[in-house]
């Protein structure tokens, strides 16, 4: 024995299939008789042996409608933390697209919602796709108008 005559590898040889009777594989190749598994080309997916498979015992949760991912919502209080803090001027328009491009709101969204959460104090012009109860009365209290996009 030498050290180039060693193999590294020491595996079996893969059993040929459907070579006859004295091969231990032959006729059937060991699939058994007929059957949709006896076929070719048929794997049965997320088949467990009769067993509840795993995306049926999960719970069915949520709905995501796609209305409501393409409309960016804002509250009361973040205008008036943008305007304090100078990023926005209160006289100009607050719209999408200004709130975009002081990268307050991605790009990705369409519309525009404006929520009551907070005060406001400034006077604003604000253009929006929907707004609620709330935002409404509030800016229309200080002053301000509220433009209804469509």
């Amino acid at each position: 024995m030498q050290l180039n005559t060693l193999n590294s590898k020491i595996s079996r040889k893969k059993k040929r299939l459907g070579r006859g009777i004295g091969s231990g594989k032959g006729k059937t190749s060991g699939r058994g008789h007929k059957g949709q598994k006896s076929r070719s080309g048929v794997a049965i997916k997320s088949f467990e042996g009769g067993q509840m498979p795993l995306y049926r015992r999960l719970p069915k949760r949520g709905f995501k409608s796609i209305k409501y991912n393409s409309t960016a919502l804002i509250n009361i209080s973040k205008i008036q933390e943008i305007i304090t803090n100078k990023k926005i001027n209160s006289t100009s328009k607050i719209n999408l697209t200004a709130l975009q491009k002081i990268k307050l709101i991605n790009s990705k969204y369409k519309k525009l919602k404006i929520l009551g959460t907070g005060d406001i104090k400034d006077k604003l012009d604000v253009e929006v796709n929907f707004i609620s109860k709330s935002a409404k009365v509030k800016i229309e209290k200080t002053g301000g108008k509220v433009t209804l996009l469509k």
